[in-house]
């Protein structure tokens, strides 16, 4: 393993992303307020770690390899986790210790959308920027950003690539270059944001909080400027933008590219992935909205109908955002909410959860199963739309989602060993491991109240998830480290 390659590429990362402070820092002038001296600390301590990793090795060149990859992302998850909590300690008057700072750091990278801050509406402009920030650019990956100017740095990407988005399909590529195929996902990212944001704007929010919550929707991460999350506007408007996308958000970008590039769009119709994402998202609304509309008193079908869709494409795109507390609604309608999110979007988006490709395998798996019972010397092919699929590939979605839930059940079980109640160490998991945000219980609110150590946990949990499990876990096995 090239130790010193390594430390070369994360003291540059460390360096570009203490560039990232500079904007919160700008808007801290433009307002006038009193958090400025925290984002430039922050720089400063940044900045200079990332010149004392990157001087020593600076003169050293090679490739990257595999495993090389797999420590660059880990390491940069994990040491940006850790630094981008530095700004919200160093700002006094929030008054947050370093584990809620690494909390709400780590829940903005990884696009969780889990909170522990309260009164957002009155905190300063430049501390809500920068968590909005956070999630943009995690959203799509800082690597996948770091990757798209490799070339200038003098080290090869693939591997980073690679590394970066495990699963059926990690090796395709939307152009022949890798950097180009970074450069091309992050046009589109950046399209929608701006598109998003425009329609949030002419939806009736302030240009503040339009282009704050495009950072968030596009992500797919959940924070707002507000407490009350979309909810806090009461705007159907502006609502229907965030659901349209929220659900572009969890789309594969390989197709929104193919889109683009031909502009047909009929690639999205002939794409099995997009069609069951539709289809599931659409048949658990019908149920969350019979649901609430027959159960809950407080809603006519107008209202059960309006938040009831929300909540399914906020949470079945792993997005989190909020407009009333789903946790009152009968049981059936919060339980399906975060079941759906369990799936959640396609794969190559900025959606968390297992990813409706992985589920779309098991069920035909299933399906080969159950012919294979019927005619046992039938040579049944697993397709995903025409393309067969390999048995290896099968076997990688089988120990991907045994590996899953492993985790869920070990995280679980240690918050409640800490006297955690059920429903909340469940839905917190769940929620952190798929990267939705809110949960049930304790934590449908805010996860202020939980202790320390099951902080730590969860963020073990948003980082597993963020990282699809594989690439975290793999750093656990002996002979990852073997020569």
């Amino acid at each position: 393993m090239h130790f010193i390659v390594i430390q070369r590429l994360v003291g540059i990362l460390l360096m570009l992303f203490s560039t990232t402070l500079i904007p919160p820092f700008l808007i801290d002038l433009v307002y006038a307020e009193d958090a400025g001296t925290a984002f430039f600390l922050s720089y400063i301590v940044l900045l200079i770690l990332g010149i004392i990793m990157y001087l020593p090795a600076r003169k050293v060149r090679g490739d990257l390899r595999l495993r090389d990859g797999f420590m660059v992302v880990v390491l940069f998850w994990t040491v940006l986790g850790l630094a981008g909590a530095l700004p919200l300690v160093f700002y006094q008057s929030l008054a947050v210790s370093y584990t809620d700072a690494v909390f709400e750091s780590i829940s903005g990278l990884t696009t969780t959308g889990a909170t522990v801050l309260t009164g957002l509406d009155s905190m300063p402009h430049s501390i809500l920027f920068y968590r909005q920030e956070l999630q943009w650019l995690g959203g799509m990956g800082i690597i996948v950003l770091a990757v798209a100017v490799m070339p200038m740095l003098g080290i090869g990407g693939m591997q980073l690539y690679r590394a970066e988005t495990p699963g059926p399909v990690k090796d395709s590529k939307l152009t022949p270059r890798i950097a180009e195929t970074a450069k091309a996902l992050w046009y589109i990212y950046l399209g929608l944001t701006v598109a998003c944001a425009l329609a949030y704007w002419l939806a009736g929010m302030t240009p503040f909080d339009a282009v704050t919550h495009s950072f968030a929707t596009v992500a797919t991460g959940g924070f707002s400027t507000h407490d009350a999350s979309i909810g806090y506007f009461n705007s159907p408007w502006i609502e229907t933008v965030a659901i349209v996308f929220m659900f572009l958000g969890g789309v594969n970008f390989a197709l929104h590219f193919a889109v683009m590039r031909t502009f047909n769009l009929k690639h999205y119709l002939r794409d099995s992935e997009f069609l069951m994402y539709s289809l599931t998202l659409l048949v658990v609304t019908v149920l969350v909205v019979a649901c609430i509309a027959t159960q809950y008193e407080a809603y006519d079908f107008v209202d059960a109908f309006r938040y009831g869709v929300f909540s399914v494409v906020s949470m079945g795109t792993t997005t989190g955002f909020t407009t009333t507390d789903f946790s009152v609604w009968p049981a059936f309608a919060p339980v399906m909410l975060l079941f759906v999110g369990f799936m959640g979007g396609c794969g190559g988006s900025t959606s968390g959860g297992i990813k409706v490709v992985r589920i779309l395998l098991l069920i035909k798996q299933g399906q080969r199963e159950l012919m294979r019972l019927i005619h046992p010397n039938a040579q049944v092919v697993v397709k995903l739309g025409k393309k067969p699929m390999s048995d290896s590939v099968i076997e990688s979605v089988w120990g991907f989602f045994a590996a899953y839930v492993a985790c869920f059940v070990i995280m679980m079980m240690l918050m409640m060993f800490d006297g955690t109640d059920q429903i909340t160490a469940f839905s917190a998991v769940a929620a952190t491991l798929n990267n939705i945000g809110p949960g049930l219980g304790e934590v449908s609110a805010n996860y202020s109240s939980l202790n320390d150590f099951d902080k730590w946990v969860l963020c073990f949990s948003m980082l597993l998830g963020r990282l699809e499990v594989f690439t975290l876990l793999v750093m656990f096995m002996p002979a990852f480290w073997r020569k």
